[in-house]
């Protein structure tokens, strides 16, 4: 029996129109699919039938992938594909297994011997790194630093010292309601000269970068970015 395939699909950063970020063959492959692993079956549900699904929804398998699945129930995740039926893994937003648990379902995939076929579409860490101006070069994803006050600052020294001698730009992220507290870390703990960017709402209507130095942030009223979907770079 020939195995089914894995296709990553990847999906809207935020309420825009699914035309406008997903080609039209990501579009029609999502459209076909009957079985999904999803990091959230509610947003997976809403974005099939943005598309729409060629199929109605309430006949469409979708098992949850995310930070709480045991790695044993990987295995049963899979058995689809093993027994010939494609999967699409998709992401709460972006592009999946990117900073997201579904790289663990990838892996055995690979262990299983299927095929794993990636789509284009929106990724917020390379929109921002694009729109940034720091090194397209040489560069690194940290996810989230720590949440604690001390710790993320000492966190972010590092970093700007691993830039600093590396030419290595830093990119991460943060918990939407904690960034502003991020952003105000980063400019009184950087040195004036560091660069930091701060890339919003990538891909809506109301996206927004901003790339200064520390100190030039320092003399500026700081944007709204509370509760927003925000990644954060830095180069020294």
């Amino acid at each position: 029996m020939n195995k089914g395939r894995l296709f990553l699909i990847p999906v809207p950063l935020g309420p825009s129109v699914v035309d406008a970020v997903l080609p039209q063959p990501v579009r029609d492959c999502a459209k076909q699919l009957t079985h999904f692993v999803a990091e959230n079956a509610k947003s997976a549900r809403a974005f099939l039938k943005s598309l729409p699904s060629d199929t109605p929804l309430q006949q469409i398998d979708i098992h949850e992938l995310n930070e709480h699945t045991s790695p044993n129930t990987l295995p049963a995740l899979l058995a689809p594909l093993l027994a010939g039926i494609d999967i699409g893994l998709i992401s709460e937003a972006g592009c999946p297994a990117v900073a997201d648990p579904g790289a663990n379902l990838v892996a055995l995939a690979h262990k299983e011997g299927v095929q794993v076929l990636p789509m284009i579409g929106p990724s917020s860490i390379l929109l921002a790194l694009m729109g940034s101006g720091l090194s397209g070069q040489n560069f690194a994803f940290h996810g989230y630093l720590p949440a604690k006050d001390d710790l993320r600052q000492k966190r972010l020294k590092d970093l700007e010292k691993d830039s600093r001698q590396e030419k290595r730009t830093q990119i991460f992220i943060e918990t939407p309601y904690r960034n502003r507290q991020m952003l105000e870390t980063l400019i009184t703990t950087c040195a004036p000269t560091t660069r930091i960017c701060v890339a919003t709402d990538l891909t809506l209507d109301s996206e927004k970068i901003v790339m200064r130095s520390a100190v030039e942030w320092r003399r500026q009223e700081l944007p709204n970015i509370d509760r927003r979907p925000t990644v954060f770079l830095l180069q020294a």
